[in-house]
């Protein structure tokens, strides 16, 4: 038998749209071996496999990175660096595995003839509107073994599953024998996810593992030392999981089960990051989908009718997808904003009016855009929130503890350095709103990074308005993914929001010098006609303004968001002082201290 997980050749989610974005191109072209090969090409050659990478990077030579280090790689250098790669199988082969994850998600095919098709599916994903968790809960809900795609998991073998469905199954078991047992009811751990979960391969063994994890849990729990409770579990697993896989594979799969998992938005994450349960606040649509699948996997009579079926956006119909229940789930909705709104009208803070409430018999589409209006309403309430606590020395503290120590952070390093950078920047001012563009579970808790095609923050101020841009890149990979898109990002948005002026606070651990150099260009003379007003700083000089907040704070001296656009204007400003971008950078922490020297006077 084999552990199942989600495909790990593609491990962002983002990357997955990008190569979709590059297939679209060879759409209705023939899955032939040369234009297998022409699909990695392509990717090369547009940035979006290897680049950035060490690994990727260290075996070429300096004229083939200085290739990729250039504005545009052409079609023959990106297959120059494809073929002294020398892979196993070839190019095309490479091609193929690229292809994979995009057919497995039913986002392509490839018709009777061999064309290269994009589904509905697909299609709705390269859409600028996409909603990432429904792209992954619509994939994942349909996704099961055996298929006519996966010759690894076999009926013949034992394999009858949906592993996403199973997983809320199991979760729920899990959780209802503990309330039976009198036991704390907190779904289930990552150890635990690791044993029972990932190699479970038929429904009817749910109920049966369910007990087996309740049991493992009461005599791990018993066990006090944290080494002994390592051996237990180590030796529980080559006990019963041995001829699986290793437990170092087991622990590998689950925080990328995880990862993809929490997208659906139906998977909640609890007792800082260790245990996955099911989302409390989607219990009515959770209970009608476990009511009628029981995460059996369907039969097809060929891989064309699988395929046809997960590409399909509109399947399967959902179960709540009906009057009642959704008047159900509006209800709850309601119930729970209710609730969250007289808190926050008790704190004092001001609130955008109360969706009113629609006719009970409306039509089906009707009640799923109340629904979602609702979502949406949830979590404006959570940012209002969010800004109030923000305020406080001790949450400062807490944002520059974690922004101080994000190279510790062992997994999503780069969504917590924007949710970090989110919450700081409520913290410096009175800003209307600070709009992060990630998007987020029902807890509002960030479940990956904004999408490429937005800025990663919007901030609304009542003078002027702006956008945060942040990064982890160092190297000169920071000055592609973030150069040009940034400079983009700041266009459209002037456009959209023209009746003030508008800022980019660029946030990277440190600047590289073509990304400054980018910036400084477009600061002192145009973009597209026109200068743009950017503020590059590292993380270390954020955490400085939010240290200078804290001790103004404590001093009962409140910043406004003026006081923090004379820091950017003084930034901005002395580009017509200073020779070139060089100095530009190393003028940045002078120009800080005479501020912070400026707000204390």
């Amino acid at each position: 038998m084999r552990f199942w997980s989600v495909s790990t050749t593609i491990r962002n989610p983002e990357r997955i749209r990008s190569f979709l974005q590059v297939l679209k191109l060879m759409e209705g072209e023939t899955w032939t071996n040369d234009n297998q090969k022409r699909f990695q090409v392509l990717l090369i050659q547009y940035k979006i496999y290897g680049f950035g990478e060490s690994q990727f990077h260290n075996t070429l030579t300096d004229e083939q990175n200085s290739w990729l280090d250039s504005d545009n790689v052409s079609y023959e250098q990106a297959e120059n660096i494809l073929d002294s790669k020398d892979y196993v199988g070839g190019g095309d082969m490479r091609g193929r595995q690229s292809f994979n994850p995009l057919e497995k998600m039913g986002l392509a095919y490839l018709d009777e003839n061999s064309k290269i098709r994009i589904t509905s599916f697909g299609n709705y994903f390269l859409q600028e509107n996409y909603d990432l968790g429904e792209v992954f809960f619509r994939s994942f809900i349909k996704w099961q073994y055996p298929n006519p795609d996966a010759n690894k998991y076999k009926a013949i073998e034992g394999y009858d599953i949906k592993p996403f469905v199973a997983t809320l199954h199991l979760i729920s078991k899990v959780n209802k024998i503990c309330e039976e047992r009198g036991m704390k009811v907190k779904g289930v751990s990552r150890i635990e996810f690791a044993i029972f979960f990932v190699s479970l391969s038929n429904y009817q063994d749910i109920e049966n593992t369910a007990q087996q994890l309740v049991d493992f849990r009461i005599e791990f729990e018993s066990i006090k030392d944290r080494d002994k409770q390592k051996e237990f579990t180590e030796t529980y697993f080559q006990n019963h999981f041995s001829n699986y896989e290793s437990w170092h594979n087991a622990k590998e799969y689950t925080d990328n089960i995880i990862r993809y998992f929490r997208l659906t938005r139906y998977i909640y994450i609890r007792g800082n990051g260790w245990y996955i349960d099911i989302e409390p606040r989607r219990k009515v649509e959770i209970n009608a989908l476990l009511e009628s699948d029981n995460a059996s996997s369907l039969v097809f009579n060929s891989k064309e009718e699988y395929i046809q079926y997960i590409g399909n956006s509109e399947l399967p119909i959902l179960p709540w997808e009906k009057s009642s229940t959704l008047q159900e789930v509006i209800n709850n909705l309601r119930e729970e904003l209710e609730i969250k709104y007289n808190e926050l009208l008790k704190l004092g803070i001001s609130l955008p009016v109360f969706p009113e409430n629609i006719v009970q018999n409306s039509e089906i589409n009707i009640l799923k855009s109340h629904i979602s209006s609702l979502r949406e309403y949830r979590r404006i309430l959570f940012e209002k929130e969010t800004h109030f606590y923000s305020q406080s020395t001790e949450n400062i503290e807490v944002y520059v503890e974690t922004l101080s120590k994000i190279f510790q952070i062992s997994t999503g390093r780069p969504v917590e350095l924007e949710r970090s950078v989110t919450l700081g920047l409520n913290a410096l001012n009175d800003a209307i709103n600070i709009k992060p563009n990630y998007p987020v579970g029902d807890d509002n808790e960030p479940t990956f990074t904004a999408p490429a095609n937005k800025p990663d923050i919007e901030c609304f101020y009542e003078n002027f308005n702006a956008i945060c841009e942040v990064t982890l890149l160092t190297n000169r990979s920071q000055w592609y993914n973030e150069g040009q898109p940034v400079m983009r990002h700041i266009r459209d948005f002037e456009k959209a929001y023209s009746e003030k002026d508008t800022y980019c606070l660029f946030i990277a651990p440190k600047l590289h010098r073509d990304t400054v150099n980018t910036f400084w260009v477009s600061v002192k003379y145009e973009y597209e006609g026109q200068k743009q007003k950017i503020v590059p700083i590292s993380i270390t000089q954020f955490i400085q303004l939010l240290e200078i907040l804290k001790e103004n704070k404590e001093r009962g001296v409140f910043l406004t968001h003026q006081k923090l656009r004379e820091l950017y204007d003084s930034i901005i400003e002395v580009t017509n002082q200073v020779n070139n971008s060089e100095e530009w950078i190393k003028s940045i922490p002078k120009l800080i201290d005479t501020w912070k020297k400026s707000i204390a006077a």
